[in-house]
């Protein structure tokens, strides 16, 4: 099947995850793709095709390396994720092939290219079904072409990243790889290994309800108690006010009454110690609503997502290196740059599967203009294939 051919089959399942439902995976659709995907997988000639109880696969391209040297040539892995983002409607997607030029919101730099667009009523699934045609696309030209040597490669898809979970499951061990790759970037040429240190924060306020015309000195609005702490946060410290390395409260959610409102806030930073004085800061300005207006007018609940990879890529630097030279030989210009955001490979990092990040191609994720150059598609199949060609040939001179 060809690459393009493949994803458009692909963003056809309604995969939107949610982070309401308390199971994983999250939503019934991933676990149908997920259902496809291994039955694909099984098809095209992988091996050990496994798919859990919550919606894990993973599987499996035996070394075809002599077995004198078979050893010594890393397992490598390739990862991305199912779901698509709940910010935009992922149901009935309507994928079709314009050139860029047909599109004003398509960056000029694609001119003269086809790029696959929705109607602009959902998004396109891009994020991450770009990243799963490339993985499945190159595996089946491996297996189709065997002279082209390699050593054993691992395959892994996993539901509910764009909910922060999709790692929750992912068992290290069992995926056997000595690092990793997601594809799960955006722009062509992307190339990144520091991401965010994340942390989700629930704040409750309780108010008292009285009514209006027998308020006064007795009603608690909740809403505008809650309106304060979001006046505390410094505005230039939002998304909209922020970029490259620079970290950011975000007001993701407002729920309220005059009994109760509920704020939700994701805090992010790449800097570890400014990370924590973000959670100290907004920790504190709930503490000021408890001195104001009694202890339990105001709840936080506030947990930790995931880290900056950054630290655990830097000692094996040799797997970005490897990724430079891939995308080199296929004539894409690497572009290293942090993660504005997070992806699997952070927390799998910190579980002892180093895990850079390379581009899947897709533009305006989570948006109605989501778009996807398919040059950009098929150069990052062309990456996998030159990472896996070229990692023996690395790890076997070094030593």
């Amino acid at each position: 099947m060809e690459i393009v051919e493949r994803f458009l089959k692909y963003v056809s399942f309604c995969t939107t995850s949610d982070e309401n439902t308390g199971t994983t995976p999250s939503t019934p659709g991933q676990m149908t793709f997920a259902r496809y995907l291994a039955d694909e997988l099984r098809s095209i000639g992988m091996s050990d095709v496994t798919l859990d109880e919550n919606g894990y696969i993973m599987a499996t391209l035996e070394s075809n390396q002599p077995a004198d040297i078979r050893d010594k040539v890393p397992v490598v892995g390739f990862i991305a994720h199912m779901d698509t983002s709940p910010d935009a409607s992922g149901e009935n997607v309507k994928a079709t092939i314009v050139k860029a030029e047909e599109r004003d919101y398509i960056d000029r730099r694609y001119a003269g290219q086809d790029v696959i667009v929705t109607d602009e009523t959902t998004l396109l699934g891009a994020d991450d079904k770009a990243g799963i045609a490339e993985i499945v696309s190159a595996m089946e030209h491996l297996i189709q072409h065997p002279e082209i040597r390699h050593g054993k490669i691992r395959v892994g898809f996993t539901p509910d990243e764009e909910i922060g979970q999709g790692a929750d499951y992912f068992d290290v061990k069992a995926f056997g790889a000595d690092y990793a790759y997601t594809m799960d970037g955006g722009t062509i040429g992307e190339l990144e290994f520091e991401n965010f240190n994340a942390a989700a924060c629930k704040i409750k306020v309780h108010g008292l309800n009285v009514h209006p015309g027998a308020a006064y000195h007795k009603m608690r609005n909740s809403m505008r108690i809650a309106n304060q702490i979001i006046s505390m946060i410094p505005s230039a410290e939002t998304p909209e006010h922020t970029k490259d390395y620079q970290g950011f409260f975000h007001l993701t959610s407002i729920e309220g009454t005059v009994e109760e409102t509920t704020l939700s806030y994701i805090i992010r930073d790449h800097d570890s110690e400014r990370f924590k004085a973000r959670k100290l800061a907004i920790t504190q300005m709930v503490e000021a609503m408890n001195l104001k207006y009694g202890e339990g007018t105001a709840e936080i609940d506030l947990r930790d997502q995931y880290y900056n990879m950054r630290e655990k890529i830097e000692p094996v630097i040799q797997i970005v290196n490897l990724a430079q030279k891939a995308m080199k030989e296929v004539e894409v210009v690497p572009h290293i740059k942090p993660i504005r955001g997070g992806t699997d490979g952070a927390r799998l990092s910190f579980e002892g599967l180093p895990c850079p990040n390379i581009f899947a191609g897709g533009e305006n994720f989570h948006s109605r203009y989501e778009y996807l150059p398919i040059p950009s598609l098929e150069k990052a199949k062309e990456v996998i294939l030159h990472i896996v060609m070229s990692a023996r040939f690395y790890v076997i001179n070094k030593e």
